[in-house]
C-alpha cells in the first residue's frame, strides 16, 4: 500500500540548539537545577525554531471511534459508551471537556467511525468511515483504502486548525486492545506483555482479552509494515492519529502525546516517518501496563506519573501548564549578568 508522505524536517538546528542552552546555562539557578523543564524548553524552542519560543492557540483534539473486536468481549464496557460519552464531551461535562475549559484549550471532537450517527454540532469534526471497524478475529479492522483514506483525513484536520501545538486524545471502547496488537506486532513482543485491564476487566476478563488477542495475531500473522499492521488492528481513530502526528510534525506543530492509545499512533507515525518523534512530547506513564515498555522503546521520558488511565487527552491537558512555564522561564527569567548575581567560582 502506498502512502504520500508529507516531508518533516529533523531537528537538527545546532547553532540554534547551543543558542537555547548557552542560555538555559546562564540563568539565574545551579546548572541544570529545573531538569527537565530546561529540556523541555529546549526541545520546544527546536521545534518552534525559535529562541524564545512562544505556544499559540493550543488544539485538543480527541479521535473518536469504535472498534467490531468489542463483539468477543473484550471490554468491561458496551460499545455503547463511545457515543455516549462524545456526547458528554460535547455537552462540556467529561474530564477533558473540565480541562480544556480551565487552561483554556480549544477542544474539538472528531468522529471517524462510531457506531451511531452523531449530529453535526460547533466542536465536532465528522470523518466517519463505517459505523465501526470491523471485528479484527474475522477480517482485517479496516480495508486499505479505508486506512489509508483516515490517514488522509487526519493530516486534512489538522491543515484546518489554527495554532502551534497539538493536543491529542482519544475515545473508543476496545482500543487498549487494538493498541496492544499495535505494540505487540511492531515491537515483536509477546501480547501478554502488552495487554492490561483497559477500562478495568477482572482477572477472567483480562484472561479472555489475552486469549482473544492471541486469535488476532495469529489470523494476520503476515502484516509486517506499519500500514498492514494499521489496517489489520485498527482503529478508525488510531489511523487518522496517525494522519494528524504526521501533519503536525511536517508543520512544525508541537505535538503533545497522552498515554497508551495515542502512544501507538506514534509508534505508527514513527515507523512512517522517523523524525516525527523529535516534535512529540509525552505527557505521562499511563497505569495502563504496557505504556511504560512503549514509552521506554521509544527512548522517551514522560513529564508526569499519576497513575492515570482515562485516555481523552486528560494527560496531555494537565501536562499543558508545563510546557508554558518551560516557555516562559526561558524567555523571561534573568541571566546572572543582567541581575547582576555573582555566577559560581570556576577554581
Amino acid at each position: 500500500m502506498d502512502i504520500e508522505l508529507p516531508f518533516i524536517a529533523p531537528l537538527d538546528n545546532l547553532k540554534l540548539g547551543e543558542s537555547i542552552q548557552t542560555e538555559l546555562n546562564n540563568k539565574t539557578k545551579p546548572l541544570g537545577s529545573l531538569g527537565q523543564l530546561e529540556s523541555l524548553a529546549k526541545q520546544l524552542g527546536l521545534i518552534l525554531n525559535s529562541p524564545n519560543p512562544i505556544l499559540v492557540q493550543p488544539q485538543l483534539v480527541v479521535f473518536a471511534g469504535d472498534h467490531g473486536l468489542t463483539n468477543q468481549g473484550i471490554s468491561a464496557f458496551p460499545s455503547d459508551v463511545t457515543w455516549q460519552m462524545v456526547e458528554n464531551f460535547l455537552a462540556g461535562g467529561a474530564a477533558v471537556s473540565v480541562l480544556s475549559r480551565q487552561h483554556q484549550l480549544d477542544l474539538t471532537i472528531v468522529d471517524t467511525g462510531i457506531a451511531k450517527e452523531i449530529l453535526p454540532r460547533k466542536g465536532l469534526i465528522i470523518k466517519k468511515l463505517a459505523l465501526g471497524t470491523a471485528d479484527s478475529s474475522q477480517a482485517l479492522a479496516m480495508q486499505p483504502a479505508q486506512c489509508l483514506q483516515a490517514i488522509k483525513n487526519g493530516q486534512e484536520i489538522i491543515c484546518g486548525l489554527p495554532g502551534n501545538v497539538l493536543l491529542l486524545g482519544e475515545m473508543g471502547i476496545g482500543n487498549t486492545a487494538a493498541a496492544s496488537l499495535i505494540m505487540s506486532r511492531m515491537l515483536g513482543i509477546p501480547i501478554t506483555h502488552c495487554t492490561g485491564a483497559g477500562t478495568g476487566l477482572d482477572k477472567a476478563g483480562l484472561l479472555k482479552k489475552i486469549n482473544v488477542l492471541e486469535g488476532v495475531l495469529k489470523r494476520h500473522s503476515q502484516a509486517s509494515s506499519a500500514i498492514e499492521i494499521l489496517s489489520a488492528f485498527g482503529g478508525f481513530e488510531i489511523a487518522t492519529m496517525v494522519g494528524a502526528i504526521l501533519q503536525a510534525a511536517a508543520q512544525r506543530r508541537v505535538i503533545v502525546v497522552d498515554g497508551f492509545i495515542t502512544s501507538a499512533a506514534v509508534l505508527i507515525a514513527h515507523a512512517l516517518a522517523p523524525n516525527v518523534l523529535q516534535y512529540c512530547i509525552f505527557s505521562h506513564c499511563s497505569h495502563e501496563q504496557a505504556h511504560g515498555q512503549l514509552l521506554h522503546y521509544l527512548n522517551v521520558q514522560p513529564l508526569l506519573d499519576l497513575d492515570l488511565r482515562l485516555g481523552e487527552g486528560s494527560g496531555a491537558a494537565l501536562a499543558w501548564p508545563l510546557l508554558i512555564s518551560a516557555c516562559h522561564l526561558l524567555n523571561e527569567m534573568a541571566s546572572f549578568s543582567s541581575a547582576q548575581i555573582s555566577t559560581k567560582n570556576r577554581s
